[in-house]
């Protein structure tokens, strides 16, 4: 087995095409740190080079902990990746894409990764409270500080990235290198903009949640129960739930690709990681493993090809540009009331009298 390498976008830097990502490790997931280690490793001797993180995985940072310990005396061999957004403390301000919070949050980072600098340091959800110039000023500093090497965003709507890329070209600021979406089988919307968008301004993608937030690990099945009090399922019983309607093609879905993988020669996981490797806008998929048997599992799977027939099967099941479920950010303005609705006396096309 060679690991194959492609181009983080227009960075210059070259990242295998699996990244190990490790929400996994720690309190989240496996919290044996030695097994994690031996994780971590197992990756880069597959000839892995690409490390995802970010400061909330884990409680108080554990998994960047861990990443940070583990590559000790191999740091040079690695792009090493993590991400800034969500809360970090009960405090005000410790949260969010601020100027203030991002300088002190990068800090942090670097300390707990035990590192001088961060490859690519990504904004890990959009933040309307904060001016986007706000956080791409405080950006632009990290990288002339030599604190970071490249920034870029995680599951931002296609609008958003074009107003970011727009505002760095019109205050003369750096702009994001990288975008990294959901992307599966099951979850193929990004297909219609985010990845184009991509392609059209040399930004790398880097994809997350190829096994369908479970889905297609292959545990989850049609006329099997379901356990919706742990796991995936208990931060949103309803994506799995399959006594609701929308949910039911999901499951017969799952049931046609493990026939497909099995004519293949390959597990569900396999056919599902390799399939986002396909699309030319994708840099690297991040693979997200709790045990060191799932890694083994996807690392056996690298050098599957799907051929033409194999994908038009798949563009048969889950049409491109699809999405059987969303796993993208939801903006404010869908989930609040009081942003689509106006107040009830200014409703009417007309006052009365």
């Amino acid at each position: 087995m060679t690991m194959r390498y492609r181009p983080l976008g227009g960075t210059g830097i070259e990242v295998s095409t699996y990244c190990l990502g490790t929400m996994m490790f720690g309190s989240e997931g496996n919290t044996d740190l030695d097994e994690c280690t031996r994780m971590i490793h197992t990756a880069l001797d597959a000839g892995i080079n690409f490390i995802d993180t970010a400061d909330a995985y884990g409680e108080d940072g554990g998994s960047e902990r861990i990443v940070g310990t583990a590559l000790k005396g191999r740091r040079d061999d690695v792009v090493l990746a993590t991400k800034v957004h969500f809360a970090m403390g009960e405090q005000r301000n410790q949260s969010g894409n601020s100027r203030r919070w991002i300088v002190r949050a990068v800090e942090d980072s670097l300390r707990r990764l035990d590192t001088d600098w961060i490859d690519l340091y990504q904004i890990h959800r959009p933040d309307p409270t904060t001016d986007i110039e706000e956080t791409l000023s405080a950006l632009t500093d990290l990288v002339h500080q030599g604190k970071i090497r490249a920034f870029g965003c995680s599951t931002f709507p296609a609008d958003y990235i074009a107003e970011a890329h727009a505002t760095s070209a019109a205050r003369g600021l750096l702009r994001f290198r990288t975008e990294q979406p959901p992307y599966s089988i099951l979850a193929r919307g990004i297909e219609r903009s985010i990845l184009p968008l991509c392609q059209r301004h040399g930004m790398g993608a880097l994809t997350w949640s190829p096994l369908g937030w479970g889905f297609l690990t292959g545990r989850i099945r049609k006329d099997a129960p379901v356990d919706l009090t742990s796991g995936r399922a208990v931060h949103n019983p309803s994506r799995f739930d399959p006594s609701l309607p929308g949910n039911q093609r999901k499951y017969e879905v799952v049931e046609e690709l493990v026939t497909l993988a099995a004519e293949l020669g390959c597990t569900l996981p396999q056919l599902a990681i390799a399939f986002p490797v396909v699309h030319p806008a994708v840099s690297s998929v991040i693979l997200g493993p709790r045990t060191p048997s799932q890694l083994d599992d996807l690392l056996a799977g690298t050098e599957l090809e799907l051929d033409d027939a194999t994908l038009d099967r798949i563009d048969e099941l889950v049409p491109p540009g699809t999405d059987l479920f969303d796993a993208t950010w939801t903006p404010p303005s869908l989930t609040d009331p009081a942003l689509r609705r106006r107040p009830a006396a200014d409703r009417a096309a007309a006052t009365a009298g």
